[in-house]
């Protein structure tokens, strides 16, 4: 009897997981580790929104099965964020429904629309879940350029000449995880006019909507007129209101593919515990200056990283976007690769960074730092590396 079953031989080694036990081993051994590894916010929800989940817990009702499509409250919640937003209209009944966080959103709606044999087109390198959920549910995954110009086009339009059968679906996944790139909404109506022209689905994340550092607010691609036609959109509270551990995600756009994931889900998960949404549904309707406080720490966190980064010998372009430095490994340590290099970090300076094969293999000349080190960390931080690099 084989040791591995059909679905889970198709799932490489998961590259952090030597990271982690490199960090842990140190941690146990007495040391102190900086981690930029992981998306993880360091701060608590803000104080309106865990009051409302203290206050909505002493409700008896509050702790029987809810809806696996979420509350109605917070389904309109979603929509008017949407249209304050975005100026889309969203239909809270048939364009929208609420998941344990967009990971599971996603991965839920690849094991609705996917048949064994499926093209789906991702980019390279890009969060796990945008291929792996789809491989996962039997799909294969042709890789295209994660950067939101000319060669993305370029690489679609090959894709639906070359591929058999034509794809099904492309993810977009802007402000990116983990390059931290930025797409304009002239780059979704190409995307959109494409992909309609060809009759292929837009799987779009947006996690990473709300933590912009220009001044420039990223759009969505529901901006663009007849994008609902092809594309549904997965947002997420985790990092807006620092609430990752709470799991509420968002799907919201196309009704035959909210329709599909709505579907899947009414067999696999009664939804999300009741007071949870309740205090998401506060976050999203109530004072949003926390919002602005969030950008402003990540803002100071990424120029205190970025400007000891380079000042140390390291050249890192500041991200534009996102709570990540999509950082090149420094020439003289290319050759290692993204996961040796990551090694050497641990062991040499005591910082613990995410490797960038992790994201594709196209990211192996990468690392990713995530923002959730104070910037006293960070510039701890910094001196070990410059000490280690040198």
């Amino acid at each position: 009897m084989s040791n591995e079953f059909h679905r889970t031989k198709r799932l490489p080694p998961y590259v952090f997981a030597e990271v982690n036990k490199l960090k842990a081993a140190a941690r146990a051994a007495g040391r102190d580790i900086i981690d930029f590894g992981m998306g993880n916010p360091d701060q608590p929800p803000p104080r309106h929104v865990s009051d409302k989940l203290a206050e909505t817990l002493q409700d008896p009702r509050a702790h029987r099965y809810s809806n696996s499509r979420g509350i109605p409250g917070l389904r309109k919640a979603l929509a008017a964020y949407y249209g304050r937003r975005f100026n889309v209209d969203i239909d809270p009944e048939r364009e929208a429904i609420v998941t344990l966080g967009s990971k599971e959103g996603l991965a839920n709606l690849a094991q609705a629309i996917t048949s064994p044999g499926d093209v789906i087109l991702a980019p390279n390198p890009s969060y796990p879940i945008h291929a792996f959920g789809f491989i996962i549910a039997g799909a294969a995954i042709r890789s295209i350029p994660f950067y939101p110009g000319p060669d993305f086009l370029v690489a679609m339009d090959r894709a639906v000449r070359h591929s058999v059968p034509k794809p099904l679906a492309v993810i977009v996944n802007y402000p990116s995880n983990p390059t931290a790139e930025v797409a304009s909404l002239d780059f979704y109506r190409e995307v959109v006019a494409f992909c309609r022209k060809h009759e292929i689905f837009i799987i779009s994340d947006i996690a990473y909507a709300e933590v912009y550092f220009d001044g420039n607010p990223p759009p969505s691609i529901l901006q663009v007129p007849g994008a609902k036609d092809i594309a549904v959109e997965f947002s997420s509270l985790s990092k807006t209101y620092s609430m990752p551990g709470w799991r509420i995600g968002f799907c919201a756009g196309n009704e035959r593919l909210v329709g599909a994931l709505t579907r899947v889900k009414s067999y696999l998960d009664y939804g999300a515990f009741t007071p949870i949404q309740v205090a998401a549904t506060a976050a999203l309707n109530g004072p949003q200056d926390c919002i602005d406080e969030m950008r402003a720490r990540y803002k100071s966190r990424r120029d205190v990283l970025i400007e000891g980064l380079n000042a140390a010998g390291w050249p890192v372009p500041a991200p534009p976007a996102s709570m990540f430095a999509w950082a090149p490994i420094p020439e003289r340590y290319r050759e290692l690769g993204s996961l040796e290099f990551s090694k050497l970090l641990i062991e040499k300076a005591g910082v613990a960074v995410a490797p960038g094969i992790g994201f594709g293999e196209y990211g192996d000349d990468h690392v990713r730092l995530a923002l959730v080190e104070n910037e006293h960390r960070t510039r701890q931080a910094i001196r070990a590396i410059k000490a280690a690099l040198r």
